[in-house]
């Protein structure tokens, strides 16, 4: 696995009144969420990416308001066809 190092100014530290450690975290899930949306990561290994269970991860992608199913026109159309 390849390793990711972001600098970052102490404003951003201060004005989020984080840790460094919960800032990095949050960072890492602002990623992983993006890559999620971008369908460059799966559900599954966009949780991994920030290490998160899934179902924690389902529940924040939620609270962002953000869909966990990520289907495109076709895909939907597919599904509610009739057999």
């Amino acid at each position: 696995m390849h390793t990711l190092s972001l600098s970052y100014p102490d404003d951003l530290l201060i004005t989020s009144g984080k840790s460094p450690q919960a800032l990095e975290a949050e960072l890492a899930f602002l990623l992983a969420v993006k890559l999620f949306e971008l369908r460059r990561l799966s559900l599954g290994k966009a949780a991994v990416f920030c290490r998160m269970k899934k179902l924690q991860f389902m529940y924040e992608l939620g609270q962002l308001q953000i869909p966990v199913i990520n289907l495109d026109d076709d895909q939907i159309a597919d599904e509610l066809r009739d057999d």
